[in-house]
């Protein structure tokens, strides 16, 4: 359901999935049923986002730098200096997605936006 082109499409490929699970499963459709718009919520950005934004890869790989960063000091004198070392790696991982990577293009978000304005006026 992830890799449909808009949200219409994904939900009819989930209309098709509980209709085909819903009676040997009930209770995981009736969940999925209720929770299932959560997960779906990045088909409302533009479509360049996602690729990005329907994975875990970005936050995997952020977990794996701070596993990689806190087994280099292994053991540390207090909670509060592992949390410092964690902040300051997010930080760094921040500012490197803000202002070198442009992991995610917010120029398009600007652009839908003023989009979504002259369609309401």
């Amino acid at each position: 359901m992830y890799d449909r082109r808009d949200l219409s499409e994904a939900q009819r490929d989930l209309a098709a999935w509980l209709a085909k699970w819903s009676t040997k499963y009930p209770k995981l459709t009736n969940w999925v049923e209720v929770h299932i718009g959560e997960t779906l919520t990045f088909y409302r950005l533009p479509r360049a986002h996602h690729k990005h934004l329907k994975s875990t890869n970005m936050l995997e790989r952020l977990n794996e730098e701070i596993k990689r960063r806190t087994r280099v000091v292994r053991i540390f004198p207090h909670t509060e200096s592992c949390l410092r070392l964690v902040r300051a790696l997010c930080v760094e991982t921040h500012e490197m997605w803000f202002e070198d990577n442009r992991y995610l293009n917010m120029e398009l978000l600007k652009e839908q936006r003023r989009e979504r304005i002259r369609q309401a006026a």
